[in-house]
């Protein structure tokens, strides 16, 4: 498949400003860890933000390699199942950081988890490149992010 890189760039910057938006809403979320006992190995808090962008932007990747892959049927779920995860990603830090809820947080996670597997599960044999994305975004979420 021949890159088209306006489009890349276009699902990527999409992903990204979602992920903004959640961020803007958020509001000041170092403030979160200063109320809690953090533990031993917790990465900075200036590394929260960084490792959110590149998990917007694997998630932005993987949304163009879908559109583009062949498979009306499958491409067509697979696109509903990615905007159900980042509209789960959205709300995620918001209900963690904002309101401070942290076992609905914990259940978005679970459900951020299940939907990441189902697009997993849903791309690997028509476009591995796309399922890998998504793994190393959830990889990348739940050990790097937070």
């Amino acid at each position: 498949m021949k890159i088209k890189y306006t489009e890349l760039f276009i699902f990527i910057v999409s992903a990204e400003l979602v992920g903004a938006l959640s961020a803007l809403i958020t509001g000041d979320f170092a403030g979160f860890f200063d109320r809690y006992a953090s533990p031993l190995l917790m990465p900075p808090a200036w590394l929260f933000p960084v490792v959110w962008a590149v998990l917007y932007s694997l998630m932005g990747v993987s949304a163009y390699l879908i559109y583009f892959s062949d498979g009306s049927a499958d491409k067509k779920r697979a696109l509903w199942i990615y905007a159900a995860q980042l509209a789960v990603n959205f709300s995620w830090s918001i209900v963690f950081f904002k309101y401070e809820k942290l076992w609905a947080g914990a259940t978005v996670i679970i459900l951020l988890i299940v939907l990441v597997m189902l697009m997993i599960y849903s791309r690997m044999a028509q476009c591995p490149v796309s399922a890998v994305a998504h793994f190393c975004s959830v990889s990348q979420y739940r050990h790097g992010g937070n």
